[in-house]
């Protein structure tokens, strides 16, 4: 008896195990590794999200070029038209596009990973997987938006051009990527931030959805920050966002103000808040089930 007892101890020693789900113990475990090991899954989840946003809709992806052709030509009559604001000379169209196109990305990436661990706590409480799969999807789908945004633009400047409207593309245009990067991870950090906390107070939601729409006018998507007064322009200054919508409209456009510093400020912020708000997210996700 003795030695069949032995026997199975030494079989049960001899067991390996392909993948082990451990709880995270360390604020500082990114588990980055094991994000990329689930990229297939985040590429399903990519797909969800981009076919499931407009599925039963009319009509459909039009949406994304309707939204934004609304939102500039309601902004150019009210505050080109009616309230006589400075645009630096540029086509009060482009110059509301542009600040559209860019703003609504980083935008809607807050706004969908806002409430990641409310809106997926079904999900999360039936399977393992990293979590912040989740909220990277969303990001990634908006871009595909986003893109069609840039369509649009380019469309638009181009029939501007052809207009007879100066118009002065420059080499920051190669700092696209860059910008992209800091939109989507800055909206993505914010975002994961808030999702912790909705888990123990849900109205934080409502406080994004409210807090985005104020914080766009402390941006330059409606008022140049060469036409904001002194006394109030440090306000737009401290806003992270303020320095990546006025290097997509000089890249494009040749107005604005383009500096390294505000730049850099922009890229600083979001590798801060993209690195706490992971830590504080993949803190959050092991016990998010008893609060949420």
């Amino acid at each position: 008896m003795i030695e069949v007892e032995d026997e199975a101890i030494v079989d049960q020693e001899k067991e390996t195990y392909a993948h082990s789900i451990t709880p995270q113990n360390s604020l500082f475990d990114l588990r980055l590794a094991e994000i990329w090991r689930y990229r297939d899954l985040l590429m399903l989840f990519v797909r969800r999200d981009f076919v499931a946003k407009y599925k039963q809709t009319i009509l459909g992806p039009i949406w994304f070029f309707i939204q934004p052709i609304f939102q500039t030509v309601v902004m150019a009559i009210v505050f080109g038209g009616m309230a006589g604001l400075s645009t630096d000379g540029a086509p009060p169209i482009l110059f509301y596009l542009a600040g559209v196109t860019a703003w609504n990305y980083f935008a809607n990436c807050l706004r969908a990973t806002s409430n990641t661990f409310t809106a997926n706590a079904g999900l999360f409480g039936k399977v393992y997987f990293p979590r912040a799969v989740t909220p990277l999807s969303v990001v990634i789908s908006n871009l595909i938006q986003f893109g069609i945004g840039i369509l649009l633009f380019l469309v638009m400047f181009i029939i501007f051009a052809f207009r007879g409207y100066e118009l002065h593309p420059n080499s920051t245009l190669l700092l696209l990527p860059l910008l992209i990067v800091i939109m989507g991870f800055m909206g993505l950090g914010l975002g994961m931030l808030v999702s912790a906390m909705t888990t123990r107070y849900r109205d934080l939601q409502y406080l994004v959805e409210f807090g985005v729409q104020l914080l766009m006018y402390a941006t330059p998507v409606i008022l140049p920050l060469s036409a904001v007064p002194e006394k109030y322009k440090f306000i737009m200054l401290i806003n992270p966002m303020t320095g990546v919508i006025e290097t997509f409209k000089y890249g494009f456009l040749g107005i604005g103000t383009f500096s390294w510093g505000l730049l850099g400020y922009s890229a600083g912020f979001t590798i801060i808040v993209f690195l706490v708000g992971l830590m504080i997210f993949n803190r959050t996700e092991k016990n998010f089930m008893d609060t949420v």
